[in-house]
């Protein structure tokens, strides 16, 4: 079992963030140097090493890609204690894929818009060291439905984030954000997986017939 099990067709995005993964546990385990700075963060579209780990990621796809999947896993393999990141068994994977994990935040709304004040209060709360001495991550699943006025609240945090906070960002294209904050993510595109990797993952997952699945 892995967090990465249910990302699927994403071979290319699941290379970086493990990649993401291992730099962020040497940089806690004080193996390895600090996190990249968002200005260092590979220009968008970019899925090479690079920096391998930054505070910021912008994870885009069309709906049905798994960018939230991604997210959440990049996130669980963050907290992660077990021999591998993202090894799905450990508390903090479980935790986080099951959304109890106090160190990782996640914002989505049904509204048309996220409101200025819902993001002062996760901007706030991004602020705040982790409890468990590995990183606050905050996911926004819905991060193109920001104004520009609520976008450059976010800004701020994104241009001088703690020491240990991560930003996941989700939105449908890069063109949906803001530029400053699209030039201060390394980004992730996601694509719709090929329909046989999804009807493998329900054959494997919930024990689907093939053929049905297909």
């Amino acid at each position: 079992m892995s967090v990465w099990d249910e990302l699927v067709g994403q071979d290319a995005v699941v290379a970086v963030l493990e990649e993401a993964a291992w730099a962020a546990r040497r940089v806690v385990e004080g193996t390895d140097g600090d996190v990249a700075s968002p200005e260092d963060a590979p220009t968008a579209g970019d899925t090479g090493t690079g920096r391998s780990m930054t505070h910021a990621w912008l994870l885009t796809g069309p709906p049905g890609s798994g960018r939230s999947v991604a997210a959440r896993a990049f996130a669980a393999a963050l907290q992660c204690t077990g021999p591998v990141p993202g090894c799905g068994e450990c508390a903090g994977c479980r935790t986080t894929l099951g959304g109890t994990n106090a160190d990782v935040l996640s914002v989505s709304t049904d509204k048309v818009q996220i409101q200025i004040a819902e993001a002062r209060d996760f901007v706030q709360r991004a602020q705040v060291s982790p409890s468990q001495g590995r990183w606050r991550v905050i996911v926004v699943e819905d991060a193109d439905r920001m104004t520009e006025r609520t976008s450059n609240v976010l800004l701020k945090a994104i241009e001088e984030p703690p020491e240990r906070t991560v930003w996941l960002l989700c939105a449908p294209s890069p063109e949906d954000m803001i530029t400053t904050i699209r030039s201060r993510c390394r980004h992730l595109g996601l694509r719709i997986p090929a329909a046989r990797a999804v009807a493998d993952l329900l054959v494997r997952r919930d024990g689907v017939d093939p053929q049905v699945a297909l």
